[in-house]
């Protein structure tokens, strides 16, 4: 089923609301039939109650002149007589009148059966005595002698004195009664019926409320799953159903940066290798024909010998380098390759530095020039690195610095251990600026020709294995100007 959820949650409601229905309908017939019978018998209560009052004085004076009682019952359909022949009309229901003879003195069943006192059945008897004796009294004790289920109050008649005089025995068929509760109990089904249709509409509304995010959700991880990471499930909501639709989101975004970063390691993967390629196959081809040259025999000179010889020897020396440039930028991009640091001092690092470039900078007339506004510079780190990184900055500084120029590195503290390394060179244009500490990252200057492109690429693991920030400032035609933010090492003095 498509909706399966939808139409179990549209059921669950129905069923729970029918189980709530069915309790709601129990105790409703329960309590109303309560009610009803307390009304009914709040009813009879009060009307015999106003029979009694109104038969009162005419049981009082039965008892002092019988005869002009009967006269009374007899005059032209006036005074007591006619109000006890239309007693049972007046009262809505069957009344009986026992006198403090035990007569029945009425003109309803009673009277038309001929019934006396010695025809009550055993239990109505009983309900007599408790009036007699002064209590109002519900029985159902009479229905076999009425022949129909009846309910029947009595209620005393009180004379002058406070005595009781009679009783009034009022009647009244149970089934209007239960007609009445037949009647509540119809209109609480339909109710129930109509609540049931519209809980089924609402509860099936509901739920595809519910399940229509879900499916929208399915759908999103069924492309994610595919490889489609521009998906997005497009829900905004302010709950649980909305933070799971934003977490997909986010996860959607991620793992499409994820695609992308993958994509660019592999193009640089697929960069290094047919970098390392051409960078190898220019000397070891160069190497291969000089060899070939010399084992054919096609240089027999003694002169030209040895200049293929050095050649040879010039293309085995880049080849080490080469190497071994990749075996250090293999090992500093390796976090498991640990750094040994020690506290050191960074201006003997820069001093050994600017002697080791003041021999490259004499063959181009070069001047290297270094300004320490501080001499006790501290940090923390590995030395031969340091100075490893410093050197391939002054090199490039030479290297693509005009005969004649200079190459300035400047020290000074702040927060910070700053370093700058300006060359008065051409500049780096603003296109290959963000990608010179890329690996074999070279221009086409004819004086980096023997460079192999991985220096820089190696001077920023460095820095970064240091916790060093590099900025490079560059203008076309002024020069390059290499910074570098140094944190500073304060030693800890134990004291005793």
């Amino acid at each position: 089923m498509k909706n399966r959820i939808s139409v179990r949650l549209a059921v669950y409601f129905a069923l729970a609301l029918l189980v709530f229905a069915v309790a709601i309908g129990f105790t409703f017939t329960a309590l109303f039939r309560q009610h009803t019978l307390d009304m009914t018998k709040q009813d009879m209560e009060n009307r015999a109650t106003l029979i009694a009052e109104k038969m009162s004085p005419y049981l009082a004076s039965q008892a002092q002149d019988q005869a002009a009682q009967e006269q009374r019952g007899t005059q032209n359909g006036t005074g007591y007589g006619a109000f006890l022949k239309n007693l049972d009309a007046i009262a809505m229901s069957d009344v009986w009148i026992v006198d403090r003879n035990l007569d029945l003195i009425t003109t309803g069943v009673a009277a038309l059966k001929n019934y006396t006192y010695q025809d009550l059945p055993a239990n109505a008897e009983e309900v007599v005595s408790e009036v007699f004796a002064g209590k109002t009294t519900f029985s159902e004790s009479f229905s076999n002698l009425l022949e129909t289920p009846s309910l029947t109050v009595g209620t005393p008649i009180f004379g002058e004195s406070g005595e009781v005089v009679g009783v009034v025995l009022l009647h009244s068929p149970v089934e209007g009664m239960d007609t009445a509760i037949t009647q509540g109990i119809i209109i609480l089904v339909l109710s129930i019926a109509v609540a049931l249709g519209v809980s089924v509409l609402l509860s099936t509304r509901l739920s595809l409320t519910f399940t229509r995010p879900l499916t929208a959700l399915k759908n999103t991880t069924g492309r994610l799953a595919e490889g489609d990471y521009s998906v997005r499930t497009d829900i905004r909501r302010a709950d649980e159903i909305g933070t799971l639709a934003s977490s997909i989101d986010v996860l959607s975004v991620r793992l499409k940066e994820a695609e992308q970063q993958s994509e660019k390691f592999e193009k640089m993967r697929n960069d290094f290798i047919a970098n390392v390629s051409h960078e190898l196959r220019t000397p070891l081809t160069v190497v291969r024909g000089s060899l070939e040259a010399l084992l054919d025999g096609v240089v027999t000179d003694g002169e030209r010998t040895r200049e293929y010889m050095e050649q040879m020897l010039a293309e085995t020396k880049l080849l080490q380098r080469l190497v071994g440039d990749l075996l250090d930028l293999a090992k500093l991009q390796n976090m498991d390759f640990r750094i040994e640091k020690q506290p050191v001092a960074l201006c003997g690092i820069l001093q050994d530095v600017q002697r080791g470039a003041r021999n490259i900078a004499a063959q181009k007339g070069v001047k290297v020039g270094l300004s320490l506004q501080s001499e006790d510079c501290v940090m923390l780190g590995d030395w031969d690195r340091i100075r490893q990184m410093f050197m391939v900055v002054v090199d490039n500084a030479v290297k693509f610095s005009p005969e004649g120029g200079e190459v300035s590195v400047r020290l000074w503290e702040d927060e910070h251990i700053f370093v700058s390394v300006r060359d008065s060179g051409k500049g780096i244009s603003r296109e290959e600026l963000p990608d010179i500490f890329e690996k074999f990252s070279k221009t086409d200057d004819p004086s980096n020709i023997g460079g192999t492109g991985l220096g820089l690429a190696i001077a920023k693991q460095i820095a970064v294995r240091h916790d060093i920030l590099i900025e490079v400032e560059s203008e076309e035609g002024k020069g390059t100007e290499f910074i570098f933010k140094i944190p500073r090492h304060t030693p800890v003095n134990d004291h005793i």
